[in-house]
């Protein structure tokens, strides 16, 4: 690899670096070729990029991209994970990937900016998916709602059941007769008097 090409690898590298949501480092002592190349594709569906590169080259990248954390980790053989996607799926595929094979020891990383130790990386990695979190902070949200909900519903239903036996009761309704005016009874009962009185009065004469 000539100057220029080394060049171009650390500007690429540099522009990951600050690109990746987070960026894993990794021993990759002991991983076949066939292995790395089944890494990658797990990888891949988790949104990152598995590269081994020279540390030499790795640190000009860090120098560039401002990661003086990461040039820390670049002591023996050392691969990059970076992370596009689900940081959790990522590094699940490789805390797995590494206890079949033995191999793919976690020596910490970044993410947003700020660094990682291994320990915290293998938490990362027993955390549930990114869409299983979504799934449960939803749940937990719409649970108060829906109670609501059914308490309302349980509230109309009890009222229409009432209306309903009012209804039923002749108490309510447009089918009720309205009660009858006192002034109509009054006026009934005088004139049935007057009734009476006429008709004595015609039997006297």
């Amino acid at each position: 690899m000539n100057r220029d090409q080394k060049a171009a690898v650390v500007e690429e590298l540099a522009e990951e670096i600050r690109g990746a949501d987070a960026v894993f480092a990794v021993d990759y002592r002991g991983i076949s070729v066939s292995d790395a190349a089944e890494l990658r594709v797990r990888l891949r569906d988790a949104g990152t990029r598995f590269r081994i590169v020279k540390n030499s080259l790795t640190e000009r990248a860090s120098d560039k991209a401002g990661t003086e954390s990461l040039k820390q980790l670049l002591e023996g053989p050392t691969a990059l994970a970076f992370v596009g996607g689900d940081a959790a799926l990522a590094a699940k595929a490789l805390n797995d990937q590494g206890r079949a094979l033995g191999t793919l020891e976690f020596k910490g990383g970044l993410m947003n900016g700020a660094p990682l130790s291994a320990d915290e990386i293998r938490s990362i990695a027993r955390l549930p998916a990114r869409e299983v979190l979504h799934g449960q902070l939803v749940g937990t949200i719409a649970a108060p709602i829906t109670g609501l909900v059914r308490t309302l519903n349980a509230l109309i239903s009890g009222l229409a059941v009432q209306l309903g036996q009012l209804a039923e009761q002749g108490l309510a309704g447009a089918d009720a007769a309205p009660p009858e005016p006192e002034a109509t009874k009054e006026s009934e009962t005088e004139a049935a008097s007057d009734e009476g009185s006429a008709e004595a009065k015609e039997e006297e004469a």
